[in-house]
């Protein structure tokens, strides 16, 4: 069996865009319309039909089996495109396609579920459509049904289902019914929370497999927990391929014409002094937008001084929220004993975190500025009323070979396991 999984080489889909619909012609106006296209050319007129898009131009890579490759990219750069042409949905305009081994798809809401039938007449559907026999799908029926966790409704006829209970049912249905290459689009999002962390867990699974699973998702923190490689896709274009953190971090950075959350904020604080910006990055001073479990990292503080004077003694902090605004820790300067004083009329702050605690997940980060005193005593200087986003994708923080933590809660931190002592 060939290590290959999928092989796709110098893919392309045009698709027409803005073209009316023409009616019919005569033999006689056919005619009349061919031989005067030559002169219509010269002249340097074109017909409407020219004006087409490429969602996919010229791509070409390879997943080996057993690889969880994310897909990612801003919408209508041909993800969900190239998703259909491997589901085998839509036709290539060029270039081609080679799938080795059986592949189930999960791109839409309720893909291949007949609303007239049951849920449980779906499962057995979808699965000769996978082309299993009825007893491999009894096999797995148990299974697939605790997991969509439909035992309720599952001799209603699936038209009556929430869109909820459709993700939970037809994700169940793919990835329980083995295929040998699972692609599953951004249809995660309309699950809850607790089931999509189950999904991840469940894809996390597959790929452990030795399976293959092409995810495309907007969900970064996703992309990083589960997989190992990622492409990004442009414009139609293949511009970056390679691993999930790296491929990652180049999306963010370029991604980053959004304008700075410090500038029209809400804030409190007499005003002296103001926060204008917020950004991460490594020991060695590059920038990062993706930050890891585990891995040091700097939180740089952007300032304005405006009216402090040279021998006020100023506390910077932040803090790191979940991503219900629950706070998780606060960093204060003066926890460490250390005031700023004299400060130019601008510049960074720099905190140094030589391990971050925190397990794969969507953060966000607040500042605040205290003068002459501590968080509860000092004077409010500055207090920008805005949280600031922040991503932490997987390591392995602890050494045991996996990077899955998100579901360990957010905080992560080591112990030193002792031997047993007698009394």
């Amino acid at each position: 069996m060939s290590e290959i999984a999928v092989r796709v080489e110098h893919l392309g889909k045009r698709y027409r865009i803005g073209a009316q619909q023409v009616p019919y012609k005569t033999l006689r106006e056919s005619v009349m319309a061919a031989t005067g296209a030559p002169l219509r050319w010269l002249r340097g007129e074109r017909s409407p039909a020219t004006n087409t898009l490429w969602a996919l131009d010229d791509v070409s890579f390879e997943v080996k089996h057993g690889e969880a490759v994310g897909i990612i990219g801003r919408n209508g750069a041909g993800k969900s495109t190239l998703l259909k042409i491997l589901s085998r949905i839509t036709k290539p305009t060029r270039g081609q396609v080679e799938l080795y081994g059986r592949v189930g798809s999960l791109l839409e809401v309720g893909t291949g579920f007949h609303p007239e039938l049951t849920g449980r007449e779906n499962i057995y559907l979808n699965g000769a459509i996978l082309g299993m026999r009825r007893a491999e799908i009894g096999r797995k029926f148990d299974e697939i049904v605790a997991f969509a966790e439909t035992e309720r409704f599952l001799d209603t006829p699936v038209k009556y289902y929430s869109s909820g209970m459709y993700v939970r049912l037809a994700f169940a249905v793919a990835a329980h019914l083995e295929p040998e290459i699972l692609l599953v689009d951004e249809v995660l999002a309309v699950g809850d929370a607790e089931f999509q962390k189950k999904c991840l867990g469940k894809m996390s699974d597959v790929a452990h497999e030795g399976r293959t699973v092409l995810f495309v998702s907007h969900n970064m923190t996703a992309i990083g927990i589960l997989c190992n490689h990622a492409l990004l896709l442009e414009k139609g274009l293949l511009t970056n391929i390679g691993k999930a953190h790296d491929v990652i971090s180049r999306y963010l950075s370029h991604n980053e014409s959004r304008a700075n959350p410090f500038v029209s904020c809400g804030r409190r604080g007499s005003g002296q002094l103001q926060i204008t910006s917020l950004h991460f990055e490594t020991n060695s001073g590059k920038r990062i937008d993706v930050l890891h479990s585990g891995q040091p990292v700097v939180f740089v503080i952007g300032y304005r001084n405006i009216a402090c004077k040279a021998h006020d003694r100023i506390s910077f902090s932040f803090s790191v929220h979940t991503s219900a605004e629950i706070g998780i820790f606060h960093l204060y300067s003066h926890f460490s004993g250390v005031y700023y004083s004299d400060l130019p009329e601008s510049g960074y702050i720099r905190c140094s975190v030589p391990e971050l605690p925190l397990s794969p997940n969507n953060y966000s980060v607040m500042c605040r500025v205290v003068m002459n005193g501590d968080q509860d005593t000092g004077e409010e200087v500055d207090w920008p009323q805005v949280y600031v986003p922040m991503t932490v994708t997987g390591t392995d923080f602890f050494g045991t070979g996996g990077s899955n933590l998100s579901s360990w809660g957010p905080v992560l931190i080591r112990g030193n396991w002792l031997p047993v002592s007698g009394n």
